[in-house]
């Protein structure tokens, strides 16, 4: 089955910054260890897609045990990196502040394998917004390569 991907991202410089990490921190309040987005790198015009970007480096957490000899990025944090990304989707488009909480993962599938010292782009696209609910399409690349996508669901908490 083809992949369908959510924008063209040899379209996206993912070295500019439109949202910095200090500001991605005000947004979302994962921090330390559990931050699994840098920085946005584009913001369409109507604010629904996103482009944010991860680097992922050698001495993080899960390095050492995830798998010994030959690290990989956890699948279950590339669904976080996605859920953070989707987050901050909500908030340029909501005048509320409030923590979204990530209630759902659906359609998950991982084509892919991310290693220290990987570029992980993150795609995000709004499918369904209220004011305290949020669906989005989620996808992450390496070097243009499809790596992984799922559909994010958030809930204001």
């Amino acid at each position: 089955m083809a992949i369908e991907p959510l924008i063209d991202l040899s379209t996206v410089d993912l070295t500019n910054i439109v949202i910095s990490p200090e500001q991605v921190g005000e947004m979302n309040p994962q921090a330390g260890d559990m931050r699994h987005l840098d920085y946005i790198a584009y913001v369409d015009e109507n604010r629904q897609l996103a482009v944010g970007v991860k680097e992922v480096k050698e001495d993080e957490f899960w390095v050492e045990g995830h798998i010994p000899g030959r690290p990989l990025y956890p699948g279950v944090l590339m669904i976080e990196a996605a859920a953070q990304i989707s987050s901050i989707l909500y908030h340029l488009n909501s005048e509320e502040k409030h923590f979204m909480g990530f209630t759902r993962c659906d359609s998950c599938s991982f084509r892919g394998q991310v290693f220290p010292g990987n570029t992980l782009a993150l795609v995000s696209i709004i499918r369904k917004f209220q004011r305290r609910r949020f669906v989005c399409d989620a996808q992450g690349y390496v070097d243009g390569n499809f790596i992984f996508e799922v559909q994010i669901t958030g809930m204001m908490m």
